[in-house]
């Protein structure tokens, strides 16, 4: 048992009363209540006034969440933005009819949001004006802790001994009106951030991380936001099966297609047409609309006015000469898969396994993931291209180049430069 799950343990006993005789089975973890009862929703601009007046007049950090519509709607837009703050209580607002929460974002700027995996909720809350200036993610907390589970409801009731009401995670947010059952399981999602954070600091500086936290939290406040991805149609699943460029073109014309069209109904592109259903159509090729109807996801209550779109992108791209087709695959701009270093550079393979065997032992006995020590991506840029001289300022250099933070450089630079030097 690492030292964070056995403070958990504590934390749990202490909040049932003590470990129970061996005869006796474990009380039940109680379920979270809202403490305030389930706050109105808010979607008028007067309502938000009230809001963000409130507040701001409120003290201490701010929990903060948000819920989409992933699988249903087009986008990750947010339709409903959870609050709770000491002497504010909760809020629930609605973007929907409150579209513009800069105003709140401006209130709250300067205090420290609370969120549980920030890197998934601030984009959308980006898009609606509210972008933090410092943060608390409790998920990464956890991570770095060495806690073994980090959902929300696993640290709640690891750490807080509550139960969290499970559900309504994958539910269509962007239902009108909201059912009283999911704004419930809404609120309960920031009820107890503020207290887990604190548990969490508590534990992060016994363990003597917690300046590696706030590095960490630091670094996600900061980031820009994240560019378009270039061909995003080569992440279609299945893609594995398509290795002709015209059986290519395909899959890029159909998803291009279906992108339009979903973005043009606000609906999620897998529910237009699935992803299995273009890789069928790129691999067949299909002459016409009755051998494309004969395909898996296109027969089955599909109109003839969607079957004729999808099989004028499938001629489309059948029709484009062959130096618009795309080439097999997106141009690395790192070093080539692990699996084929053994071919191409022996030696580059010799260095990385000397230094994933060494990030591994050191991720251990920090009781925390890999990859939250070190990115595996940046031990393998540094493992195919070391400095030509292997001092510790060489390889600290070249971490900082890949956006290591000071802490993990610290922690990783000097193993590396043992495996590097071991395996030379």
């Amino acid at each position: 048992m690492t030292d964070a799950q056995e403070t958990a343990a504590d934390t749990s006993l202490r909040t049932t009363g003590g470990a129970p005789p061996d005869d006796v089975a474990p009380a039940p973890t109680p379920l979270l209540e809202p403490r305030e009862g389930i706050p109105p929703v808010v979607a008028s601009d007067d309502a938000l006034a009230q809001v963000i007046a409130a507040f701001a007049a409120g003290s201490g950090p701010v929990a903060v969440d948000a819920e989409r519509a992933s699988g249903y709607r087009y986008g990750q837009r947010a339709y409903l933005v959870q609050l709770r703050r000491d002497g504010a209580g909760s809020a629930l607002i609605d973007p929907v009819g409150c579209p513009d929460l800069s105003g709140l974002g401006e209130a709250l700027s300067g205090s420290e949001w609370i969120l549980h995996a920030a890197t998934q909720d601030l984009p959308c809350l980006r898009e609606i004006g509210m972008t933090p200036t410092g943060l608390f993610d409790t998920e990464l907390a956890g991570r770095l802790a060495g806690f073994p589970r980090v959902g929300l409801g696993a640290m709640v009731e690891s750490v807080l001994g509550y139960s969290l009401e499970k559900g309504h995670s994958a539910v269509d947010w962007s239902t009108r009106p909201l059912p009283d059952p999911w704004l419930r399981y809404a609120a309960l999602d920031v009820e107890l951030l503020i207290d887990l954070r604190n548990s969490l600091e508590e534990e992060l500086d016994r363990q003597g991380k917690l300046e590696w936290a706030r590095e960490e939290f630091d670094s996600i406040a900061s980031a820009p936001p994240a560019p378009p991805r270039k061909d995003p149609w080569r992440r279609t699943s299945g893609m594995h099966k398509v290795r002709r460029r015209r059986q290519m073109a395909v899959v890029r014309e159909l998803w291009t297609a279906r992108d339009q069209v979903a973005r043009r109904r606000d609906i999620s592109p897998g529910k237009v047409l699935g992803d299995a259903a273009i890789v069928e159509a790129a691999l067949a090729l299909p002459p016409n609309v009755q051998a494309l109807t004969a395909l898996p996801g296109f027969g089955h209550r599909m109109g003839r006015r969607q079957l004729e779109q999808w099989q004028a992108a499938v001629d489309r791209a059948k029709a484009l000469p062959d130096t618009e087709l795309p080439q097999p695959g997106q141009t690395l701009a790192g070093p080539p898969p692990p699996r084929a270093w053994a071919d191409k550079d022996p030696a580059a393979a010799a260095r990385l396994s000397a230094a994933r065997a060494a990030v591994s032992e050191l991720a251990e006995r920090l009781h925390m993931p890999q990859e939250n020590l070190i990115t595996p991506d940046t031990v393998r840029r540094v493992c195919w291209e070391p400095p030509k001289h292997l001092t510790p300022d060489a390889v600290e250099t070249a971490l900082a180049g890949y956006g290591a933070r000071r802490w993990q450089i610290e922690q990783v630079a000097p193993l590396l430069v043992r495996a590097l030097a071991s395996a030379a």
